[in-house]
């Protein structure tokens, strides 16, 4: 199952408040400014930084 597009309007990266990419194959967010990818667990985004692992 996919995000909805509504949430994916409205998330934005906690370090920078920048866009995210979504990459429904990794289950993952993306922020390329940052250059972090946040996990997606059970069609939950995890936005915090800690869980945040280096691209």
């Amino acid at each position: 199952m996919s995000l909805s597009p509504q949430l994916l309007a409205i998330l934005v990266c906690p370090r920078c408040k920048g866009d995210l990419e979504y990459r429904e194959r990794e289950s993952s967010l993306v922020c390329p400014k940052c250059r972090v990818r946040y996990p997606i667990r059970d069609d939950i985004p995890i936005m915090l930084t800690d869980e945040a692992t280096p691209l």
